[in-house]
Formats: structure tokens, sequence, C-alpha cells
């Protein structure tokens, strides 16, 4: 690859600032939701409220599970769809090749995540992204604006259908007589199956050393990337949203979508919530060896109510953007643009700390001072981020994927 002076980054007044705020927040929010999975067995963190909690760190782990599980990977997944849709429209416009690049783009982002996923933290998202991306690419690329949403609500549907469906299908087939005895025991199976794999990693990532978990993590890997199937159609579903923010310019121009964000601000955020707080009412701990309608009902609620909450989340965002609480809002945008470096430094920081082979403090520290932490470790984050872009161009991991994608070095220091 050689140096090429015509690859310079957007310049300041293109970037869409919105974005930026939003990858930031984004980030502390994936951040609130992983940080119990860094601090203890990850299968243990994605079952919602721990019943052994009590007092402080009870509600903590309740104020997380309802405001930000779930909410804040579909976020950084719509902008995903943002970038993609930016990329499409400005790569195309300067006459430049796009699928080729994309396609760079897409393989690279694959190859941090599956070395982010094994050697790192098992929990990895980009992996799944670049998968996406590829579908992404294959059939949506030339889909008329106007009808993203409805290609993004159906995607949706699907994925609570295969989430949801398997619940309600099971809880119907208990009914048939005889039948439920052999349900019971194919879900007490898998509840058996799901505490080994918690008490593995409880044993592995407390105690072991890196080796171990680096073996632990390869061979979980199969199971990790499986996840495609149960998060892919929330994900496309995001992308597609994503694209249809940017190219329609509700992302660029809101003002001209007063409705829109209003009816997110006013309509999509309060349901969303009140059915976050029925499926939490439901069902505020997931039990893998049941099968039940409330559970299920329980599950399809939570999606639903995941999606109105992001989509609420990022109209208050930007509204907040044209008020008095602007500059507060825009604190995290520097962190926004660096966000896969410094997604990838929160996994290598937390592991670390948390990690037999690091500090050892895995399942030390209490539910209610990760909250605290997760604040520290982002402010230290926003605060680095806005150092190092006053010195440099891009953050070191999106100035190596940008290098794979075009297959030139960008400039690195702003004195170039």
């Amino acid at each position: 690859m050689t140096h090429d002076p015509a690859l310079q980054p957007v310049a300041a007044g293109e970037r869409i600032e919105t974005m930026d705020v939003l990858r930031g927040w984004a980030l502390l929010g994936i951040l609130l939701m992983n940080i119990e999975a860094f601090v203890g067995p990850m299968m243990a963190a994605i079952t919602g409220l721990d019943p052994a909690l009590t007092g402080a760190d009870r509600i903590a782990d309740a104020a997380v599970y309802i405001l930000v599980q779930g909410k804040f990977y579909l976020l950084f997944s719509l902008l995903f769809g943002m970038g993609f849709a930016v990329m499409m429209t400005r790569t195309e416009a300067s006459g430049r090749p796009f699928v080729a690049p994309y396609l760079r783009r897409s393989f690279a982002l694959l190859a941090i995540g599956l070395v982010h996923l094994i050697v790192v933290w098992q929990g990895d998202i980009l992996t799944v992204y670049a998968l996406i991306a590829l579908v992404l690419l294959a059939l949506f690329r030339h889909v008329p604006t106007g009808q993203l949403p409805w290609w993004a609500l159906g995607s949706h549907a699907l994925a609570w259908l295969f989430s949801a469906g398997p619940l309600l299908m099971g809880a119907m087939a208990r009914m048939v007589p005889g039948a439920a005895t052999e349900v019971d025991k194919v879900m007490q199976a898998e509840g058996v199956r799901m505490q080994a794999q918690i008490e593995a990693e409880r044993l592995v990532l407390g105690s072991g050393s890196f080796l171990d978990a680096l073996a632990h993590r390869a061979g979980e890997a199969p199971e990790m990337l499986f996840f495609v199937l149960f998060a892919g159609g929330q994900i496309l579903g995001m992308f597609l949203l994503g694209m249809w923010f940017v190219r329609s310019g509700a992302i660029t121009d809101p003002a001209r979508f007063p409705r829109l964000y209003a009816w997110l601000r006013w309509c999509a955020l309060p349901v969303g919530l009140a059915m976050m707080l029925v499926s939490f009412r439901l069902m505020p701990t997931a039990d893998f060896s049941v099968m039940s309608f409330a559970n299920g009902f329980a599950t399809l609620l939570s999606m639903i109510a995941a999606l109105l909450m992001c989509l609420g989340y990022v109209a208050w965002i930007e509204r907040g953007l044209s008020t008095p609480l602007a500059p507060l809002l825009r604190v995290v945008a520097p962190a926004g643009r660096m966000a896969l470096t410094n997604y990838l430094m929160q996994s290598l920081v937390c592991t670390f700390i948390f990690y037999g082979y690091g500090l050892g403090w895995f399942e030390r520290l209490p539910r209610a001072w990760q909250v605290p932490f997760a604040i520290a470790l982002f402010t230290l984050q926003v605060l680095l981020s806005r150092w190092w872009l006053v010195r440099f161009r891009y953050g070191p991991m999106e100035w190596l994927w940008r290098a794979a994608t075009w297959l030139r070095w960008p400039a690195m220091r702003r004195a170039d």
C-alpha cells in the first residue's frame, strides 16, 4: 500500500455531527451493558435480573437491564447502517468504485472481529456486523429509500419470531397430553447445559491462564457465531433503518422531519419503556429450563421495546443538540469518532482488570459499583480521544481499517 494525498479524511465541516455524538453515547451504553459480562460469566449476564442481588446491587442490575441492555447495540447497528449509506453516496459521488472497497472494509472488520472474539473477549459483535454487512450489500444496496423502513420492520419481525416463537410453541406443546413431560426434559437439559457453561466460564476466566481462556474462547466461537441467527434479523433491520435515515435526510436535516422525531420522543420511547416494564414484570430473570407463554410473551415484548427505546433515545439526543444541553451531549463526540478503537479498548482494559490472567478481579466488583466504574472508564476514553484527535486524523484502528478499505495509507498526523 502507498500513501495517497488525495485520500483525505472527511473534513470537520462535512462530518455528520449527530452521528459522532450518537456513537459516543452508544459506546457508553454498550460498556454499561457489557461490564457485567466482563466482571463475571457472560452467560449469566444475559439472563436479566440476578435474583441473588439485594439493595443497591439489585437496583443497578434492574436499571441497566430495563434502560440499557439490548438498546445500545441496536443503536450501534443503526449507526453502522448510516455509515454504509454515507460511504456509498460519497464514494459514488466521487466517481470511485464502491463494491470492492466495501467488500475489503467488511472482510477487514470480520478479521478484526474474529481476533477480538477469540483472543480478547467472546462477546464480540463486530464479527456479526461484518457478516450482516455482506447481506446488506448483496440484497439491499439498490432498494428504494421509501421501502427501507418496511424491509427493516420485516427483518425485525423475523427476529422476534425466531426468538420468541420457540418459547410460545413449546408452551403450546406442553398443552398436548403426554407432551409436557418430554418438553420439560428437553428444557431441563438445556438449563443444565447453560449452568455448566456458566461454571466453565467462572473456572477458566476467573482463575485460568491466558492460554486456557484462549482455548475456551476458540471452542465457544462457533456457538457465539450462532448468535447471528438470533440477532441477525434485528441487526439487519437496524442497518436498513440507518440507510433510510441518511438517504432520506432524517439524520442530516432533522428539521424536515418534526412529526417523526416528535413521535419517537413522545410515543415510541414511553411505549417502549412501558413494554419493557411489563416484560420485566413477567420475566425479570430468563430461565432457560422453562417454556411458558409468559416467558415467550416477555421475550417478544422486550425485543420490540428495545427497538422503540433505541429510536426514542436517538430522537431525544437529536433534540438535545439544538438546546442548551448541546455542549454536554457533544462532549462524547471525540470518543464516537474513534468508536472502533474505543470499543476494542474497553475489552482489553476490562479483561485485563477482571480476568484471572490479569489483575484477577473476576466476580469481585459489586454490581452497584460496576456502573460508576464503566462511567469512569468511558470518561477516560473521552479525554484520551480528545487528546488523540488534536494530533491525529483517525483513531489507530480506524486508520488501519481505512487503509485496508482503500489499499492506501491515509495521512495520520494532522501536520501531514
